[in-house]
């Protein structure tokens, strides 16, 4: 049996959150995504990656509406359906993305994003030595009011699977429009929770790092 080489982390001493730069607005209207671009799907199965470094590069606004949309958006308007699965169509899993000039939560029913927080907090959003050189950190947050009905043994269940869809999401447009992706666990959650400002009832389950790749 081949033993599958370990991947060795450098981890970066988990910094306070930074001075914004860059202009932040209270909302950010996201342009629509391009239904007919990107690579066909088996060619983003086959591109699919993690990658670990990343360049210096802003991302477009355009990229990020659609990355988004493609995460969790409204693919189906006339019922409220997402591209990402959810259990009973809880929908428990909310999107913050740190960005540069601010940490801003995804709205996908007006395709916006919200700002929650005047600071750049890509740097707590992980241990790994390449986190906050992206231009993008996504966050995926358990919103635990949402499945308060929910047995508790079913809870951990139903976000996990939801979470790892639209993690899925993310990778393949990254795949598909040549950005450079990796999701993470490795995180201290009540420090992040602070920097994303959530409430007691929220809880970050998982983050993803987007941007252009970078020479290795």
């Amino acid at each position: 049996m081949t033993e599958l080489p370990r991947i060795d982390y450098e981890p970066a001493p988990l910094l306070p959150p930074a001075p914004v730069s860059g202009e932040s607005a209270e909302f950010i209207a996201l342009p629509r995504p391009r239904l007919e671009a990107g690579a066909p799907l088996m060619a983003a199965l086959a591109r699919r990656k993690s990658t670990r470094t990343y360049a210096d590069a802003p991302m477009a606004l355009d990229t990020l509406g659609e990355l988004l949309w493609a995460a969790n958006g409204i693919n189906r308007p006339e019922t409220g359906g997402h591209t990402a699965p959810s259990a009973h169509g809880f929908h428990e899993i909310d999107i913050y993305a740190a960005l540069p000039h601010g940490v801003y939560r995804y709205e996908p029913a007006l395709h916006h994003l919200v700002l929650k927080h005047l600071v750049d907090a890509r740097n707590m959003t992980g241990y790994q030595d390449f986190v906050g050189k992206a231009p993008l950190d996504l966050v995926y947050v358990l919103r635990g009011s949402q499945v308060l009905d929910t047995p508790p043994h079913q809870r951990e269940q139903f976000a996990a699977v939801a979470v790892g869809a639209i993690c899925q999401n993310v990778s393949l447009y990254c795949a598909s429009e040549g950005l450079a992706t990796v999701v993470r666990g490795w995180i201290n959650r009540r420090l992040l929770g602070d920097a994303l400002r959530l409430n007691e009832d929220e809880v970050p389950l998982l983050a993803q790092t987007v941007g252009r790749p970078g020479a290795n």
